[in-house]
């Protein structure tokens, strides 16, 4: 299944604000790059550090402090007004947020397991394909390097990405639902589509996804899903 490229990278953007916004208040060290944005200053912290993160000051802000994910980096949202201590102290505690409940996440519902990843597809399945689309198994892949899941109609098999146990549950469903759907319709074509169109944030996550492959710069798509095992994935 593919994520097309031309959608913006503003739909991800506000799908992981909407989806992964930490409140109350950032930080990696490296070169850093400001300037002016939305009423504020933008301060770019790259290089080696363990997270990359953005700061952003707003005029409009006056106490609050958030956070969120955006594609590969975490971007810290700060009053204008911070001193750069205040800044460290602020980003280096949401930075530990983010990155904490992204962990919890990662061990909860349908990321815990390729049971708990089976026992999600036979959810959506019933609840957007009538109960017809049942793989013989499901499971969790960490060598898949330019896809987010594959499907294999001839034995019912369905593989995921690990990379997804980062992405909202949201998500996650939409690429499970767009591989169910291939146990029913092989191909992309249009019957293919208005079944993957029960999903209601079907073109939202699609958007999502593409925006975090294009930030990251991943060659990651679900255009050629479907098929026998690819050489970036590995058997049991």
């Amino acid at each position: 299944m593919w994520i097309a490229g031309s959608r913006l990278w503003k739909l991800a953007s506000r799908a992981e604000r909407d989806a992964k916004s930490v409140g109350v208040g950032g930080y990696g060290v490296g070169d850093e790059r400001s300037r002016e944005e939305a009423g504020g200053t933008v301060t770019d912290l790259a290089g080696d550090a363990p997270q990359k993160v953005e700061v952003r000051r707003s005029t409009r802000r006056r106490r609050t402090v958030s956070a969120y994910r955006e594609g590969e980096r975490i971007v810290v949202l700060i009053p204008a007004r911070f001193s750069r201590r205040e800044e460290q102290r602020w980003v280096t505690e949401m930075v530990e947020r983010v990155t904490a409940r992204e962990e919890r996440e990662r061990t909860r519902g349908p990321r815990r397991s390729d049971a708990a990843l089976a026992r999600r597809c036979r959810d959506l399945s019933a609840r957007y394909l009538s109960g017809r689309a049942t793989p013989t198994s499901v499971r969790w892949v960490d060598t898949m390097r330019t896809r987010w899941a594959s499907c294999t109609p001839a034995d019912g098999t369905i593989r995921v990405s690990t990379r997804l146990r980062d992405v909202p549950g949201w998500v996650l469903d939409y690429v499970l639902v767009h591989e169910l759907a291939h146990l029913r319709v092989p191909g992309h074509g249009p019957d293919f589509w208005r079944l993957v169109a029960r999903y209601p944030r079907a073109e939202r996550a699609r958007g999502y996804l593409d925006g975090v492959s294009a930030a990251a710069q991943l060659p990651i798509d679900l255009s050629d899903d479907v098929g026998e095992l690819y050489p970036d994935e590995v058997a049991d």
